[in-house]
Formats: structure tokens, C-alpha cells, sequence
């Protein structure tokens, strides 16, 4: 059967592809819309392969031959729009720059939507749900992340926590045993703090998911990486879109977290709605 989603498709089968093969598929990942338009010569000259490799890559993803590629390829492009990429120029008017950021979020999105490897989200809410503790470590515009995460896990009946400190995180990690979680919250996966309390958290035994850059220390030196690429422009002040993606990703955790649990958690959260009900001020006109 072929995949309906042939981006997620290529993300999917990475970890299986030969060399030359991930030359054919960062290419397209890259640049699908251009590849769409490319021969089968085209391509193989481009990403510096052979044109047999370009066919090896494409039936190892699921598809029949070069064409069947092209065409799911198509179809992906057709139902995924592109959006420019996000630039402030002084003369923008609200309307202007209020678009620009929600396309920017638009795109960023999708983008990380379509290269998420579903395999780790399952792995990821596996070992959540079965958590003893949970902790979210994040600095920077990383710490709202972790603080949002924190508010979601705790009330799935979750024991859970969020640090930004870096001496906190040590003692934390220091605390943790085997059967608890540490997720680790970074936009550049390089913050030297970060890494040294991810260090303790192995040595507690503890298990690491991650939310940072591919290839990258933080998302090396987790048992489960959730890899987000999203380029930040640091030029002028911009939306981080990354952040964006991150909040997304722990909502997709935890509506895992929650399915997994079964409906007693949704008897819970009814119950938390309705005791928080008299904290609220109520409509006069009804």
C-alpha cells in the first residue's frame, strides 16, 4: 500500500537508506516543488547519485517506480501550501505584518508536521504514560514550553515539574531513578547547561526524550530525539517559530498520553472543568 503522506513516508524510512539513497532524499526534502518538475536524469544529477539509486530510493519508501514517487509527491505539494519566508521591512503595515506571522507559523508547522517520525512520538508517549515523574528542563523562550508542558502532564494525573534554573535541574536530575522521565526543551540543541544536567539524568538512569535540532548534542544524547529543524532569524525581532512547533509537539504528547490512559483520565478532566467552574465569573444574560 502506498503512503498517503509521502514527506512523512521519506522521514520514516531514513534510518533504513542507504548512503546514496539520503542523498536522493534530503534533496527532495529540501526542494519538493522543484522536484516535481525534474526527470528522473534530472534528479539523480542534482543529488549526485545514479539514476538506479534514484529507483532504489523510491521503491524503498514504498513506491512502485519513479513516476508513482512523483505523483504522491505532487498530490503533497498540491494539498501543502508554501508560504515566503518571513521578512520585516520597515514600511509594513499592521495588516502586513500580522499575515506574515501567521504564514510564517503556518509553514513552520507543516513543515515540522510532515518531517516528524511518528515512530518516536509512539516510543515518547509510551514511556510517558508509564512514567513515575516527569520534569521538563528548558532555558530561554524554551522555559514557557516546559512551564505549558508541566501544566498539560499534571493534569493527565501525571506527577510533574518544570525547571529553568540550571542548578534546580542538577539537583532534580540528581533525584530521578530509573522509570522517570526528563524531557529536554532546546531551539539550538547546543546549550552547554542543558547538556551537563541531560549528563546526570543518565547517570540517575533516567529516561531522555528530546525536542531539538537534528544532529545536534541535546538531540544525540537523548534515548528518544524528536528532531525540529526550523531556521530562526536573529537579525531583527521575528516570531519564534520553533517555539511554535515545540508547543505543538507537547500537545501532540499529550493527547497520546491521554488516549493511552483510557477514558477514566477524561472522567478526571471533566471533573477538574466542573470544579473550576464557580472560579469563573459568569455570563449575566444567561
Amino acid at each position: 500500500m502506498k503512503p498517503l503522506n509521502i514527506i512523512n513516508a521519506i522521514e520514516l524510512r531514513r534510518p533504513e537508506l542507504r548512503k546514496s539513497e539520503l542523498k536522493v532524499a534530503d534533496y527532495i526534502l529540501q526542494q519538493p516543488e522543484k522536484v516535481i518538475h525534474l526527470r528522473i536524469v534530472d534528479l539523480a544529477q542534482q543529488a549526485n547519485v545514479s539514476e538506479p539509486t534514484v529507483v532504489r530510493f523510491c521503491r524503498a519508501i514504498g513506491c512502485d517506480g519513479f513516476q508513482g514517487f512523483k505523483l504522491l509527491l505532487a498530490q503533497h505539494v498540491a494539498h501543502s501550501p508554501s508560504y515566503e519566508e518571513f521578512s520585516l521591512h520597515e514600511h509594513d503595515s499592521a495588516r502586513e505584518y500580522t499575515i506574515k506571522v501567521f504564514d510564517s507559523a503556518m509553514d513552520t508547522l507543516k513543515k515540522v508536521r510532515d518531517s516528524l517520525d511518528t515512530r518516536s512520538i509512539e516510543a515518547a508517549v509510551d514511556v510517558l504514560q508509564k512514567a513515575r515523574r516527569v520534569e521538563f528542563y528548558g532555558f530561554g523562550a524554551s522555559s514557557p514550553v516546559a512551564m505549558d508542558a508541566q501544566h498539560k502532564f499534571f493534569r493527565l494525573q501525571i506527577p510533574s515539574a518544570a525547571y529553568s534554573d540550571p542548578h534546580i535541574q542538577a539537583m532534580s536530575a540528581m533525584s530521578l531513578q530509573p522509570g522517570d522521565v526528563v524531557v529536554a526543551i532546546s531551539q539550538s540543541g547546543r546549550t552547554q547547561a542543558l547538556i551537563d544536567a541531560m549528563a546526570l539524568v543518565r547517570e540517575a538512569g533516567a529516561t531522555l526524550i528530546g525536542l531539538a535540532p537534528s544532529n545536534t548534542p541535546v538531540s544525540m544524547n537523548c534515548d528518544i530525539p524528536l528532531h525540529i529543524d526550523v531556521k530562526e532569524q536573529i537579525e531583527t525581532y521575528t516570531p519564534l517559530p520553533s517555539r511554535m512547533a515545540h508547543m505543538a509537539i507537547m500537545d501532540i504528547l499529550a493527547v497520546g498520553v491521554s488516549k493511552a490512559k483510557g477514558p477514566a483520565i477524561g472522567e478526571h478532566l471533566l471533573k477538574i472543568h466542573r470544579a473550576l467552574q464557580p472560579l469563573r465569573q459568569l455570563d449575566k444574560d444567561k
